[in-house]
């Protein structure tokens, strides 16, 4: 049960303070031993390095020009752009352009890495020191943050956002454990069993968290928590579960809406369907499956060793966790069922024999990697190594052979990577220089095929070809304003001619000839915008304009946080009624 609320106490406060250094001095310690080969290798430049890293470059020069919220990325597709920035959750590429606007760009990875790998490690300590013993919690630590999957999503992978969206999932449990009630919620803390406002306003904060971090991961937390909704409700046999979660997801949903609307809605301006190509499928990643590219099977192999091991130590750890009725280091370790659930899930859809929930589930087929749930399969294994590590009785074998293994797992992994200290400079001098960088296929507008694009071209073009025949005295064009999301060209021409813009068409832009809107044509190759021009003096004026998705996404948005500012105010004042009837 929860325990009546006392009045506060500095010297109480003080103490709770303290206990935390421990967990903030390890997070910190095993965050500086994973991020230390970068101080002499360079950045672990993996499979989604050039995507990010070139995401973070376009956001802060678009800071620059004064484009606070970036929809279209200006130098994809060398020049032409695309409208990634739409499409891909904004927290990691803000977060990247933030640090390299701060630090020196080649130092952005390896910081990146260490604050998230800090937060992390804090984030596993609060979901473990309400199950386990202190000591334990310190353990989980270490176990969350070097878990092999991480370790493999930073040397080999690369994938900053799934990363940053991975250090909110114990915190996403935590809080989920809280909702079904299967947590007792501290004293010293905001969330009340009795006024469970506060707890369902965090809970749907960090599910919007991780949508915003990264789409997939947005899905695993999906399905995760509602597994633990369900159980729950079976179990205790009420619907509070159900109906306080649903609550809470109601809240995410509404927080990240700005963002989701318009990435739905707007898929069909664009080659989506490239999120599934060859290579990208779920029956194409399944542990140890085998494809027709070596170099795919190669790492799905290192990500199925990987994985085996995880599930290999998490049953065994788990074992050895209920042993002596689950005592861990003093401390029962209650809700081992849910982690054993959690486990199971992660397991069963890695497998080949969930094929048929990969096709009807929906939207799960765009995990596209079954072995991302390594992610949640990360959870119990760090309680459960934990729980054990922290025991009298042979804990001091667990906790020697865990940090073997993620000792050895985690130099391997170094070994196996690609390190480099030239990929961020040749982005910025490629940026530099006009020549932009490769575009993305699923963000690619329809009709276009980004593959013809050139690598350098000049801001506006006259055309001249075998479709487009151009002027025979050559018109005089002026470039008077190129941004991001606003172009203005002003034209002298004495005949007609067909004007080529450094612009990929897509429906959210505004061309206006003379004042007058105008449909653009498209190229022969590639969906270029073309403007035909009259003789004389005309002004053409391009736009990326807010489409009606975003501006209703952004109404519920606003709409959600302050009903989020209204549950926080309500369970304040409630807490602070409380306090006034215990001192009378």
């Amino acid at each position: 049960m929860t325990s009546r609320a006392e009045p506060q106490n500095p010297l109480r406060s003080t103490a709770r303070f303290r206990g935390w250094l421990p967990a903030i001095f390890v997070s910190l310690l095993i965050s500086l031993v994973i991020v230390s080969p970068f101080f002499w290798r360079g950045s672990a430049t993996g499979h989604d390095f050039q995507f990010h890293a070139s995401s973070w470059l376009d956001a802060a020069g678009q800071w620059k020009e004064g484009v606070i919220f970036p929809r279209w990325t200006e130098w994809a597709d060398h020049g032409y752009g695309e409208p990634r920035f739409i499409f891909y959750p904004p927290f990691s590429w803000m977060l990247g352009a933030a640090l390299g606007s701060l630090l020196p760009w080649n130092a952005v990875p390896a910081a990146f890495i260490l604050l998230i790998e800090c937060f992390a490690g804090i984030s596993a300590y609060f979901l473990a020191r309400r199950v386990l013993s202190e000591r334990a919690a310190l353990f989980c630590i270490a176990c969350y943050a070097a878990n092999p999957y991480a370790l493999v999503v930073i040397y080999i992978r690369s994938d900053f956002a799934e990363f940053l969206a991975d250090a909110f999932f114990p915190l996403l449990l935590l809080l989920t454990l809280q909702i079904c009630e299967l947590v007792e919620t501290a004293a010293e803390t905001s969330f009340r069993k009795p006024y469970p406002h506060g707890t369902i306003a965090a809970f749907g904060t960090v599910f919007a968290a991780i949508w915003l971090s990264n789409a997939p991961a947005g899905v695993i937390a999906s399905y995760s928590v509602a597994a633990v909704l369900g159980y729950a409700a079976v179990v205790r046999r009420t619907w509070k579960p159900l109906t306080r979660g649903t609550a809470g997801l109601a809240l995410g949903f509404g927080l990240m809406c700005f963002y989701l609307l318009p990435a739905a809605y707007e898929q069909r301006w664009v080659n989506i369907t490239q999120a599934l190509s060859t290579g990208l499928l779920p029956s194409e990643n399944f542990l140890f499956t085998v494809i027709n590219n070596p170099e795919h099977t190669l790492f799905n192999w290192i990500a199925s060793s990987l994985a085996v091991l995880m599930i290999i130590l998490a049953g065994a750890a788990a074992l050895a966790a209920r042993g002596g009725n689950g005592q861990a280091g003093g401390a029962v370790m209650k809700e081992w069922r849910i982690f054993l659930l959690l486990s199971a899930l992660a397991t069963l859809l890695m497998l080949r024999l969930s094929a048929p929930f990969w096709l009807l589930l929906p939207k799960l087929r765009f995990v596209q990697f079954p072995w991302r749930w390594m992610s949640v399969l990360a959870l119990p294994f760090a309680i459960f190594l934990a729980c054990s590590m922290a025991r009298k009785r042979w804990g001091w074998i667990w906790t020697l052979t865990t940090f073997a293994i993620l000792g050895s797992t985690g130099a391997l992994l170094v070994q196996k990577g690609w390190w480099d200290t030239e990929d961020i400079p040749g982005l910025r001098r490629a940026i530099a220089n006009g020549q932009g960088f490769e575009g993305t296929d699923e963000y690619d507008p329809l009709g276009d095929d980004h593959t013809n694009i050139p690598a350098k071209s000049p801001e506006v073009q006259v055309m001249d070809t075998d479709s487009m025949q151009g002027p025979v005295i050559k018109p005089i064009v002026h470039v008077d304003r190129w941004t991001p999301e606003e172009k203005e060209v002003s034209v002298n021409s004495q005949q007609p001619f067909f004007l080529g813009l450094r612009i990929l068409n897509y429906p959210a832009w505004r061309v206006e000839l003379n004042g007058a809107k105008v449909t653009p044509l498209g190229g022969d190759d590639y969906d270029q915008m073309i403007v035909q021009v009259p003789t004389g003096e005309s002004r053409i004026r391009v736009r990326l304009m807010r489409t009606w998705d975003r501006t209703l996404a952004g109404v519920v948005s606003l709409a959600s946080a302050v009903f989020l500012l209204w549950l926080l105010v309500t369970g304040i004042r409630r807490k602070s009624v409380e306090h006034q009837a215990q001192r009378v």
